[in-house]
């Protein structure tokens, strides 16, 4: 069997290389070819390109780099074609999965497979009957996807989120972490600046006046900053200058499991964390950690997605538990003086958010079979049944 699977993003990379154990675990022969970064490397991909080239977010910066985008969409889509794999699967990106989607059916009959379903729920109901023209299946992370997608005429598996099947750290790992950073038994902060660099360049001076503003009104706090290796050069640049001797937790010169390791040993040893809208709002909810998330985007997005968006969360965590106990900063609502203020209430109540983190772990498959085994399931299913139905 021979999979092509692309992914542009670290999260991507870790539901890809989920869904990958699980269909090698089904098809002990199956072979992988794509997109994706160190998990599904791991994992035994044999990647096209760096997969930070399409990790790219907004409509400035696609617009800015839409000319190399296009080169790289147009030499994925051939590539697809040439090698005629069993199932094309697209791991998020829209941006860059949905137009390879387009142009492999405008040239193949190749099935196409979409992992993680768009927001119709949120923005944009209308691209559920779009992408339905190119896609035959979506895998759905959260259990009340399936009904938006099928609406639009594509088949449609909730699989659960991968999140709840990484390890956590122990107790005594996160003791050792404070150890091995001098945090001793200060309260710590983890700030979170993402994985990409166009939103880390854009909310790191938002996150440098919080933490200037949190030290001042706290000095016995301490920083901790988790840096996704392809822009820890970068994050390290941001946190030259902070006050609080911020402890980075920099991935370079790591194996990918002692790096991994460290993170989570991180956010177990962290009281708070400041975060950036996304799926780490789900690590921080599987590791009992309670949060403050913050997010801003580029003018002409903010504007754009402000007048189309359906719902008043972004965050995962709240959404899935339908709730609303996890703060959040959004847009023009980002500003330093309201994050850190939510931040220290956090840290005098973390409690608040016990019950909704454990809500979000239990909705999205805790306890049950692995979702990656759940994904690569449904997609062996969706091939046998595309070939009933032939």
């Amino acid at each position: 069997m021979k999979v092509f699977i692309t992914a542009g993003e670290a999260s991507g990379d870790r539901l890809g290389a989920a869904l990958m154990a699980g269909l090698r675990e089904l098809v002990p022969d199956v072979e992988f070819i794509g997109i994706g970064g160190e998990r599904m490397l791991e994992e035994g991909l044999e990647s096209l390109f760096p997969m930070d080239e399409i990790s790219i977010m907004g409509i400035g910066a696609i617009l800015k780099e839409y000319r190399a985008l296009k080169a790289r969409i147009r030499e994925t889509a051939e590539a697809v074609v040439e090698a005629q794999p069993d199932v094309l699967v697209t791991v998020d990106l829209p941006e860059f999965s949905l137009r390879i989607a387009k142009e492999v059916k405008a040239r193949s009959d190749v099935r196409v497979v979409h992992y993680v379903a768009p927001t119709v729920w949120a923005w944009r109901p209308g691209r559920a009957a779009k992408m339905a023209a190119h896609v035959d299946q979506v895998l759905a992370l959260f259990p009340f996807e399936p009904p938006y997608m099928e609406a639009a005429g594509m088949r449609c598996d909730f699989v659960g989120h991968p999140v709840v099947t990484d390890p956590q750290a122990t107790e005594a790992e996160a003791e050792a972490f404070r150890t091995r950073h001098g945090l001793g038994k200060a309260p710590v902060c983890l700030v979170l600046p993402g994985s990409r660099r166009s939103e880390i360049s854009r909310l790191g001076p938002v996150h440098a006046e919080v933490v200037r503003r949190l030290h001042a009104a706290r000095p016995e706090l301490r920083f901790v900053v988790p840096a996704a290796r392809p822009v820890a050069g970068l994050v390290e640049t941001l946190v030259a200058d902070w006050p609080g001797a911020p402890v980075l937790v920099d991935p370079r010169g790591l194996p990918a499991p002692e790096a991994r390791a460290e993170k989570r040993a991180a956010f177990a040893a962290a009281n708070v964390a400041l975060a950036t809208s996304g799926t780490v709002s789900l690590e921080l909810a599987a590791a009992g950690t309670p949060m403050v998330v913050a997010y801003d985007m580029p003018w002409l997005s903010r504007q754009i997605i402000g007048r189309l968006l359906r719902t008043d969360t972004v965050v995962l965590v709240n959404l899935v538990a339908e709730s609303r106990t996890v703060p959040e900063f959004v847009g023009k609502a980002c500003r330093p003086g309201p994050i850190a203020e939510a931040v220290q209430h956090v840290l005098e109540a973390p409690e608040a958010q016990d019950a909704a983190m454990r809500l979000t772990m239990e909705r999205l498959g805790l306890g049950g079979p692995p979702p990656g085994a759940r994904a690569a399931q449904a997609v062996l299913d969706g091939i046998a049944g595309a070939g009933r139905d032939t």
